[in-house]
């Protein structure tokens, strides 16, 4: 690392324009190959996954994508049957029918769309199917349709869209989210500097090495199965963990500054010790984000990669780039008072002084204390994770503004809530006994608790597969739904089925849906299992303990416990959702869980190992362990808090991405990190570690000489920095003793008599 570091220094000027040839050639490389995302959450084996494959095969023509618009008439305006409406909305459709990429228009005024007028006939509704699958639509096709269908609006007639490709239209945020993140960045990092120069270093650093990987994901998706909202969350994370690792290293720059070395040499040093932390760091969120491949989700596989590689690159940027730029900008990292203190009287060791201190010495006097306050705080915010219902929201939760959620509820008003997410059955016919069963089949279903309507059977040319719709007389996410999907494939089609050869699958939306998320559950323990048991295993080899990974675990799962807590209040149960605008209240995404569980693991690894490494120096240099904790979370709080807070108001300024799916991540995330920094490592962790004593650092000793010994920082680099800190931690020490002295007297004056 010193070495790497060394090089970029001298050739700066050379590292600054190799990064940015690379961002630049990346982003017109994915220009010119435009972007081929995919939602495909089709699971290999699962019963909708045969359903849907089936009915492909059997009606290549209903591959393209379908959507609806819907119209319904306002008071004293009449029907949609009257003469006025009809014929404004048949040169509407007429005009949709022409435009290009649009297959076919099935109207509600022809014979082939009967039954889409509602009872009262004041709803219609037409599909709109496009000639391919919305992944390889443009949004300038969708936005054609949605022009063509508003230009029939009236006051006495309104018209609505909804579909797939309809949502390519929905205004987003755009990049509003980044950029409200990135200033509440700088002014953080700024109040933390006082310096212009250092503050907007860590910005510009991260911002070349996400712009490098959104392009470069937007290239992956031509390689392979990417959800669309991978970019969106590779620079999500890439925002919040670049800008944190730059942090750490120019904080650790400028106390080399402060001691009285040189720009180059600072650099160096930091590099080799930070920087070599930061790499580490890295690692572990990429290598967690990596264990999502043994769920073999294609979904999945490319959110793992995309991610990651966003993770590399940031790092790549904090070890070769940040360094270039520290050497440019000299001794301006500093701040012009620092820089004058520096110069009227020499380098001063950096003691922590004020809340930092007060806060150190405080938990040492109130472990016990502190330690319930932040157990209860955490338990309470984990209660609500106990209804987690996972599912996959639909555009009813879109935001009330949207119209494609007004077309779903325009939908469900008229025709029920079930006609927004029919569910498909489809078998393999082999002959004039399965036909017979099939036409009975209409009746059976239409008997069964749970089922709206039902449309005949319908066979491919061949007569080789049917397939029928049901619409359920509950909304899509509903439990009711799931119920009775369950009913069918488990009770109502075998007692059909039996006696003929027919193999009916049930497919749709909500089949798809609680398929995808049963395997994700199936599949949890297992992923949780690894990544934690990944974590454990390289604390324990970094601070030879078995108590310091055991109580990291421990605290893995509470913040997530919390986290999703608070994602259940928001998003499943409604809580000011609809007035931060993120729409109606329904399920959790089933890939939440996995991804969180990713990303804090990583999250967490960088706050655990910069707090405990530092009070593991003062452990073995000493052998006081209220010393070692007291000194490593006054020297260490102050940093912790400040990257937390720009990481925290990074992922929150996603919330105005538009997106539901991004929000949720953001709101997730941020939640995370928040009580990770502020409740766990600053409160509980060392109350904790107050408590147990030595028995934070104990070890069997044959276990100690069998494991392998590693080092977050190289020896000669612990061994240089231990030389130019003795000092100062003499004078930490004495710092705190100080305040720990005021404590008592404090607690003595307020003794009664």
């Amino acid at each position: 690392m010193a070495a790497l570091a060394r090089w970029c220094v001298r050739h700066r000027l050379v590292t600054v324009l190799l990064w940015l040839l690379a961002l630049g050639g990346v982003s017109a490389a994915a220009a010119v190959a435009g972007s081929a995302y995919s939602n495909n959450y089709e699971v290999p084996g699962t019963e909708s996954g045969r359903a849907d494959r089936l009915l492909r095969q059997g009606f290549p023509g209903l591959g393209g994508d379908s959507d609806t618009v819907v119209w319904r008439t306002g008071p004293g305006t009449g029907t949609v049957r009257s003469a006025a409406v009809e014929q404004t909305m048949t040169r509407a459709l007429d005009a949709i029918a022409a435009l290009p990429g649009v297959a076919s228009v099935v109207s509600p005024y022809e014979g082939q769309g009967a039954g889409r007028i509602s009872g009262d006939g004041r709803t219609a509704y037409a599909t709109v199917t496009f000639d391919d699958q919305v992944d390889n639509l443009s949004r300038s096709e969708a936005q054609a349709v949605v022009d063509a269908a508003k230009a029939a609006e009236t006051d006495g007639l309104q018209v609505e869209l909804g579909g797939s490709a309809i949502g390519l239209t929905e205004s987003s945020g755009g990049h509003l989210a980044e950029v409200v993140g990135v200033v509440v960045a700088a002014v953080v990092l700024f109040l933390a500097f006082g310096s212009l120069a250092a503050s907007l270093l860590p910005i510009a650093t991260a911002l070349v090495g996400v712009g490098t990987a959104y392009a470069s994901i937007v290239l992956l998706g031509h390689a392979m199965t990417v959800a669309d909202f991978a970019p969106m969350l590779g620079m999500l994370i890439g925002l919040g963990v670049g800008i944190d690792y730059a942090l750490f290293i120019v904080t650790r720059h400028r106390r080399g500054l402060k001691r009285g070395l040189a720009v180059a040499e600072a650099a160096r040093n930091a590099v080799a010790t930070t920087g070599r932390a930061v790499v580490f760091a890295g690692a572990t969120v990429c290598i967690a984000l990596l264990g999502m491949l043994i769920l073999r989700l294609s979904f999945l596989n490319g959110v793992a990669i995309a991610a990651s590689l966003t993770v590399v690159l940031t790092v790549a940027a904090s070890v070769t780039l940040l360094p270039a730029l520290l050497s440019f900008i000299g001794p301006r990292a500093l701040s012009r008072r620092e820089r004058r203190r520096l110069y009227e009287h020499g380098p001063q060791p950096e003691l922590p002084t004020g809340l930092a201190a007060r806060w150190s010495v405080f938990v040492e006097r109130h472990p016990k204390l502190l330690g319930a306050v932040a157990v209860v705080v955490m338990a309470l915010l984990a209660l609500p994770t106990l209804s987690l219902h996972l599912g996959t929201s639909d555009q009813g939760n879109n935001p009330r503004s949207a119209t494609t959620r007004q077309a779903y509820d325009l939908l469900a008003k008229g025709f029920g809530p079930g006609v927004n997410g029919p569910l498909t059955l489809v078998t393999h016919v082999g002959g004039a006994e399965d036909r017979l069963a099939l036409d009975g089949l209409d009746a059976t279903l239409r008997a069964t608790a749970g089922v709206a309507s039902v449309t005949p059977a319908a066979y491919d040319t061949g007569g080789d597969t049917a397939y029928l719709t049901v619409v359920p007389d509950s909304a899509p996410q509903s439990q009711t739904t799931s119920d009775l999907v369950d009913r069918l494939r488990t009770e109502v089609l075998p007692r059909v089925e039996a006696g003929s050869g027919l193999d009916v699958r049930v497919g749709g939306v909500t089949a798809s849906y609680d398929d995808f998320a049963a395997v994700i559950v199936g599949r949890l323990p297992l992923f949780v299992g690894v990544v934690i048991g990944l974590g454990c295993v390289l604390l324990l080899l970094a601070f030879r303990s078995l108590g310091i990974p055991l109580k990291a675990a421990v605290m893995n799962i509470a913040a997530v416990a919390a986290a999703f807590g608070v994602v259940v209040a928001i998003f499943q149960w409604g809580w000011g959702s609809e007035l931060l605008g993120l729409g109606r209240a329904g399920p959790i995404e089933p890939f939440l869980p996995v991804i969180m569980v990713s990303v804090l693991f990583g999250l967490s690894m960088d706050y655990q190992v910069f707090l405990v490494s530092r009070m593991y120096e003062e452990w073995l240099e000493t052998g006081d362990n209220r010393r070692a904790v007291r000194v490593g979370l006054a020297e260490t709080s102050r940093v912790i808090n400040s990257a937390a807070v720009i990481m925290i108001s990074v992922f929150l300024a996603f919330v105005l991405s538009g997106d539901r799916v991004i929000a949720m991540f953001g709101i997730a995330l941020a939640s995370a990190v928040a009580l990770d920094a502020f409740v766990l490592r600053t409160l509980l962790v060392p109350a904790l570690m107050h408590l147990l004593g030595g028995a934070n650092w104990w070890l069997p000793r044959r276990l100690d000489r069998w494991l392998p010994r590693i080092s977050v920082e190289p020896p000669e680099c612990r061994a240089a920095h231990e030389r130019l800190a003795a000092a100062t931690d003499a004078e930490v020490a004495d710092v705190l003793e100080d305040e720990l002295e005021k404590e008592r007297q404090r607690d003595v004056r307020d003794i009664p008599g």
